[in-house]
């Protein structure tokens, strides 16, 4: 992963309502949420949490997909799992080992 992309999708979830949105359809699983779910969960207009979910999609965050009137979003393991990775990748390296445990 690019610092640029990493730094970008840091920065969208460093927004409290987005990092609970992810984190609900990370709980949520595979099958994801209706947009109507989690604005339900969240308590915020629809048009507030279309703004955060914009943001989140363009970030690579989460999908979603449309099922017939219904909007699912879905969160992206792979991505997310992709910054953790990012995150963790030099933990602890060129560190003195009494600072690392």
């Amino acid at each position: 992963m690019e610092l640029e992309t990493a730094a970008k999708r840091l920065a969208e979830l460093g927004h409290p309502l987005r990092l609970s949105v992810v984190r609900l359809l990370v709980q949520a699983g595979p099958a994801g949420l209706a947009v109507k779910d989690i604005q339900t969960r969240v308590g915020i207009p629809p048009s507030t949490l279309s703004h955060h979910l914009a943001h989140l999609l363009a970030a690579g965050l989460i999908s979603q997909t449309r099922e017939g009137r219904v909007l699912r979003c879905r969160a992206d393991y792979p991505a997310l799992q992709e910054m953790l990775a990012f995150l963790w990748r030099d933990c602890c390296a060129g560190l003195p080992a009494s600072i690392t445990g």
